[in-house]
């Protein structure tokens, strides 16, 4: 195989062929998007400062430079999208076209770690390369990723010391988990056929640890459960099982390795140098995630967890140790995360929120009162999934935290305690002193100490927020969002000091006059005002107090306007909508489309039945006006249809009447004339009976004509 030393010092690098299977899986994707970028034979010369390979960001791909890897591939789903970084995508109705593709290539790789299905295709492609040996021209390389589950029930090394770790040489004596027998008979096959001719055909099988990294595959379930701010992360049995782990990233880098330098060692392991347990990867998630707490359910309860499946089940209870000397002592990787995944997992955090997008939503919404800030706030946060941050409930929440802080001082030991309890208590004695001498109000600096702490929580960091109303003062809004002493102050575009992490990035002003405030209040339900600021006095007192502290020259808006963060002003004199819908409408086109995982089934089946009732009942309003229509036409119908018969009816009556009219002089001519010798011709005819009547009536007529002699 030709290598970038065979290059002439004045040649561009040669490109090679790459294919890897299933390129729309987790593996395949990311393994595909990082060899695209990695020139041939690059992993054999000194790394520079900043390798390229390793700087690539899986949302903003760089373009390759030339010499890299052509990464080809199947897909899963037949209609998927070739992404740039994909040469080719193959499309084969049959495995001989497929094998026609395969023969071109000069570097194969199959991952068999996530599909069972590509087990038997991953057989059958080196066995055909092997059978056709002597018709390869190309020498061609073929690597098999496997699982770590393949060693899941091997023996000890040593039984007095189980923590020695296994290496690429223990291979020989490894025993599969009972679900990867298919996995390891593949491993001995890719591996038993690469030894018949290595000028033509060199085998490798890569056994990895569990991946993680870029949007998380086998993890997922526990990044998106902290993300959702699940109250306990759950860690599956005991969970002090070891679990060996590699980020996908460093995966492909191994894999770029061997592609470039052809080891002698056939089998190697894929690992980063931890070794956590399942305890310590679910404790580190949910700290820097979540909650920070977690909980052991039993393997039995794990089975019933609607997001895992049974393979990825056993690869998060398998229990090995692991060491990858070949990988660390023998290939140049641009390690992402060689401390694992417990030690880097901030960054990992990051990268899984990035190629996720879910990134947090920030807003906050102003006004004078009564403007129906807390209504738009609320259909917002029911829109985007996010939490609804109100001044009482920040302020109740503080408060019981640390009610139950101080309540602890009486059932743990001073020593355990720290002073937390103490500190706890305190601090509730100075509010409760502040609230005394400001005749009943908190001090801004309690309120802005809670804010503050609600803003930074994580549930508030995953999926954002929307302050209602607050805060209210130029000088609150300094000291809320005032970055730490200890951050660099955002500077730039943004000019001004600010915690970047709780600015809201859109400020929405809902603008009124107080006769329209003073309305709208007057139109409220007795119920609704009865016990509420929401009298007319208080209205009053509250649009006074908001007035002094917004006057033109000094107000909040002009805080965030300052820092470029540009208010948008929105008039609701005019919304005459139900619970402000245009308002909100209007505001959803500013914030844009939501971060979120989207709607949970639960919400896609509730939109369903809702559509399926407003199109049921559309139908039945559309049949109503339908059968209305049509009754409508038929009694108009049935009415012209009267009116046409009587005219009808009109129209005979005068014609008889005038037929009756115009044959008086006829039937008097008839009566006087004709018919009293008619008659008494047909009585003479019936009393004779002649054979022909009515040549004897005709006699009859002729003799008793006057004018005939």
């Amino acid at each position: 195989m030709a290598s970038s030393q065979d290059q002439d010092a004045g040649d561009k690098p040669k490109s090679k062929r790459l294919f890897i299977n299933q390129i729309d899986a987790f593996q395949g994707r990311n393994t595909a998007k990082y060899l695209s970028h990695c020139v041939v034979g690059a992993s054999l010369e000194e790394p520079e400062e900043e390798d390229d390979a390793k700087s690539v960001d899986s949302s903003v791909i760089p373009p390759p430079k030339e010499g890299c890897y052509d990464v080809v591939g199947t897909t899963k789903v037949r209609d998927y999208s070739k992404p740039d970084y994909i040469k080719e995508i193959i499309q084969y109705d049959n495995r001989d076209q497929l094998y026609e593709q395969l023969v071109e290539c000069d570097v194969i790789v199959y991952d068999i770690t996530e599909d069972p299905d590509q087990i038997d295709e991953a057989v059958w492609a080196i066995s055909e390369l092997h059978a056709d040996l002597e018709k390869i021209e190309k020498p061609k390389m073929f690597i098999l990723i496997s699982s770590c589950m393949t060693w899941a029930k091997s023996k000890p090394l040593d039984p007095d010391d189980p923590e020695i770790p296994f290496t690429e040489d223990d291979y020989r004596r490894r025993k599969p988990h009972p679900n990867f027998k298919e996995h390891i008979s593949a491993e001995k096959t890719v591996i038993k056929l690469g030894k018949t001719n290595k000028s033509k055909l060199v085998t490798y099988v890569v056994c990895s640890g569990l991946t993680y990294g870029a949007e998380e595959n086998i993890f997922h379930y526990l990044f998106k459960s902290a993300w959702h701010n699940v109250p306990q992360l759950q860690i599956f049995g005991n969970g002090q099982n070891v679990v060996p782990t590699i980020h996908i990233k460093d995966l492909a880098g191994v894999i770029q390795n061997i592609a470039d330098s052809r080891p002698k060692v056939r089998y190697l392991i894929a690992k980063d140098d931890a070794q956590n347990t399942l305890e310590e990867i679910v404790k580190a998630v949910s700290t820097n995630l979540g909650s920070g707490k977690v909980k052991s359910i039993s393997k039995e309860e794990a089975l019933l967890h609607r997001d895992i499946e049974q393979a990825d089940f056993d690869m998060l209870l398998v229990n090995l140790r692991m060491d990858a000397v070949h990988v660390k002592e023998s290939m140049r990787i641009n390690w992402v995360s060689e401390g694992g995944m417990v030690e880097n997992l901030t960054p990992l955090i990051k990268e899984y929120k990035d190629l996720r997008k879910l990134q947090p939503l920030r807003a906050v919404i102003l006004g004078p009162p009564a403007a129906g800030k807390t209504t738009v706030a609320d259909q917002l946060c029911q829109f985007y999934k996010l939490h609804h941050v109100k001044i009482k409930d920040v302020i109740d929440e503080e408060l019981e935290k640390l009610a139950i802080k101080a309540r602890r001082a009486d059932v743990e030991d001073e020593d355990e305690d720290d002073g937390a309890a103490q500190d706890a208590q305190d601090l509730i004695d100075q509010i409760n002193e502040s609230k005394e001498q400001n005749n009943g109000r908190i001090e801004d600096q309690y309120i802005i100490q809670a804010f503050k702490k609600k803003l930074h929580s994580m549930s508030c960091q995953n999926q954002g927020f929307v302050l209602d109303g607050f805060p209210k003062t130029l000088e609150q809004a300094r000291e809320l969002f005032v970055g730490e002493d200890d951050e660099e102050p955002e500077e730039s575009a943004k000019g001004g000091n600010y915690d970047k992490a709780t600015m809201p990035e859109y400020v929405i002003s809902l603008e009124a006059t107080d006769d329209f405030l003073k309305a709208r209040i007057m139109n409220l339900p007795e119920n609704i005002v009865s016990g509420s600021h929401n009298t007319e006095e208080g209205l009053m007192r509250r649009l006074a107090d908001f007035r002094a502290v917004n006057t033109e020259d000094e107000t909040v808006l002009n805080y965030f306007d300052e820092l470029e963060f540009h208010p948008e002003k929105i008039d609701v004199t005019t919304d005459n909508s139900v619970m402000m819908k245009d308002t909100v409408e209007r505001i959803k086109k500013i914030m844009g489309t939501a971060r979120n995982y989207g709607p949970t089934a639960e919400e896609i089946e509730q939109t369903r039945k809702e559509q399926e009732e407003e199109r049921m009942k559309k139908e039945a309003e559309e049949k109503e006006l339908r059968e209305r229509k049509e009754a409508e036409e038929a009694a108009e119908r049935k009415k012209r249809q009267e009116e046409w018969t009587q005219r009808l009816n009109e129209v005979k009556r005068e014609e008889f009447e005038l037929l009756e009219t115009q044959s008086y002089p006829l039937r008097n001519y008839l009566m006087k004339h004709v018919m009293p010798t008619l008659t008494q011709g047909l009585i003479d005819c019936c009393k004779v009976r002649p054979e022909d009547p009515i040549d004897y009536l005709a006699e009859y007529l002729f003799q008793q004509n006057p004018q005939v002699d």
